[in-house]
């Protein structure tokens, strides 16, 4: 048996490995295939499997194994509450069987374990679960040595090391079936609406699974996954509307990940109500805008004289959501003792008031974002590697927009249109200039900035057009854009220059007379900039 110091160095390794598993695959199968070969390299694990609950034909089968044959997979089948599998599905607990020689419940349908030393070989099984609903199990067998004949004392001491050997690995395997919870659920879900059944598929050591439905995707975005309140056709973003789509569903926590300036908020409106929370109560609560003491009161509300001041009981934001969701922004931001009690309503559902001794019962779904790195919060003990890995079941990265650049003008001209209508303006089109130097910019502030450019530039707009001496100077200035200039100063006025003629020839539909009068030139003079800068305004005409 490891030593304590050893189990926890164990444990942070594997569940820092399920982690980036979970996060860097996007095939679903594949991922659950890699969880099972993780575990059976850091639990000397023989044999595991993933069973998933058919809730239309009440039937629990295996869906990814690792130790089986294909033939020993297909016969792992259940109904709810048969054998242990099916205890745990009906009960939604954990269940250890130290030697399965000894428990009659102990089925063995694979029929795997035939020509094991029975006596030496331990089962656990603990649920998968979405929000309250068990939807699948996670089970392994491991051998564990049996307590040799010999002096009762030393007996009972090998008895009690392999209890809390078992349980270890009990609260280890729970941890793990929450974080691949999403996967499993995403699986039910197309199993239960491609067939009657779900579908067995080859195990770790057979023949290759058929693709799944998540492998075939093709880049047609159908619009009942489209969020309605998020703008974007670039590949980026229709992978997370896909995945907004999927998550929606269900009421798994989410952890919404990306910059500042990206959206996230935008991502949690769309998850809440595309789901069957929809009719409930949507609460927000930004972690870093006050400080530890009123944080605690905002979420978890307060007894009358809990603190100096709290002349009244107050319910916090959990009470609020109740049947509904939670979206807790900058959630690294937190406080380790806050931490601690939103790690609590994450596992059992319940809290107190401050200055409460009442227990309160709370059906919320939590869905957490932050800018910033939680893993290297953990490391400087900043955040709770447990909270971390209760919130990181599902993550979902939001693109920055410079990974998204084909949406940019899309976004530009919504924004347009948007502050149109606020500022009574009548802006119909951004010049040529001003669109080169949207799209050359490297947007640090990512779509916040940019409608804060595109507000800006439709305020100081005088002609209906914007131009790109209306953009702000950090997107005028060469360093910032990327485009160092090197010409002279008379060169960059003959460039503004240019590009105004440009847009009166555009304006006028090329006559001449009337964009040297736009722009206070004579017809003589207008005829000269125009040669000087080798301009037609015949291309101009319609």
């Amino acid at each position: 048996m490891l030593i304590p110091h050893q189990q926890e160095q164990s444990s942070i390794s594997l569940l820092a490995e399920v982690s980036r598993t979970v996060n860097n695959e996007e095939d679903i199968s594949k991922v659950l295939r890699l969880v099972l070969f993780i575990l059976s390299e850091h639990m000397n694990m023989l044999r595991g499997m993933i069973t998933i609950l058919n809730r239309d034909t009440d039937e629990i089968v295996i869906n990814e194994s690792f130790g089986l044959s294909e033939t020993e997979s297909q016969r792992g089948r259940y109904k709810v509450g048969e054998g242990i599998i099916g205890k745990v599905v009906k009960s939604g607990k954990p269940a250890v069987v130290p030697r399965i020689n000894e428990e009659p419940l102990f089925l063995d349908r694979t029929g795997s374990r035939s020509k094991e030393k029975k006596e030496e070989l331990c089962f656990i099984c603990v649920p998968i679960k979405a929000g309250i609903e068990v939807i699948g199990t996670l089970s392994a067998d491991r051998r564990l040595s049996a307590p040799s004949d010999g002096a009762t004392a030393k007996k009972s001491k090998a008895e009690e090391a392999r209890k809390d050997t078992l349980q270890y690995y009990v609260d280890l395997l729970s941890i793990i079936a929450a974080m691949i919870s999403q996967a499993v659920r995403l699986k039910q879900l197309a199993a239960e609406e491609t067939s009657d059944s779900p579908r067995p598929v080859a195990s770790a050591t057979g023949s290759p699974a058929p693709p799944s439905p998540d492998e075939e995707l093709d880049d047609e975005l159908k619009e009942t996954e489209r969020p309605a309140n998020i703008i974007g056709n670039s590949k980026p973003m229709i992978s997370l509307f896909r995945m907004i789509d999927k998550i929606a569903r269900t009421s798994a926590t989410a952890l919404i990940l990306g910059e500042s300036g990206v959206g996230k908020e935008l991502v949690a409106n769309a998850i809440h109500f595309k789901s069957h929370r929809a009719g409930k109560p949507f609460i927000k609560f930004n972690c870093a805008a006050l400080p530890e003491n009123i944080v605690e009161s905002e979420l978890f509300g307060h007894e009358r004289g809990a603190f100096t001041g709290a002349s009244a009981q107050r319910q916090g934001r959990f009470e609020l959501a109740d049947g509904g969701s939670i979206f807790l922004d900058e959630v690294g931001e937190l406080s380790l003792t806050v931490q601690a009690k939103l790690l609590r309503i994450i596992q059992e559902k319940e809290f107190e008031r401050l200055g409460g001794t009442k227990t309160i019962k709370t059906d919320v779904r939590i869905i957490a974002a932050t800018n910033r790195n939680l893993e290297d919060l953990i490391r400087t003990g900043a955040f709770r590697e447990d909270l971390f890995y209760r919130l990181n079941i599902f993550p979902i990265t939001v693109p920055a927009l410079r990974e998204r650049k084909t949406d940019i003008m899309l976004l530009a001209d919504y924004f347009v249109e948007r502050f149109n209508v606020l500022n009574h303006k009548g802006i119909r089109r951004i010049s040529t200039t001003a669109i080169d130097m949207l799209m050359r910019y490297h947007w640090p502030g990512n779509v916040r900035e940019l409608q804060n450019c595109i507000e800006r530039a439709v305020i100081l707009s005088e002609d209906n057009v914007i131009h790109g001496y209306h953009l702000p100077p950090s997107l005028q200035t060469a360093e910032s854009s990327g485009t160092p200039y090197t010409g002279s100063l008379q060169q960059k006025l003959d460039a503004i220059e240019n590009e105004m003629i440009i847009e009166a020839l555009k304006r006028t539909k090329g006559n001449m007379s009337r964009a040297a009068a736009q722009l206070g030139l004579s017809d003589r003079i207008m005829g000269l900039r125009m040669k000087k800068f080798n301009v037609d305004y015949r291309k101009f005409r319609t």
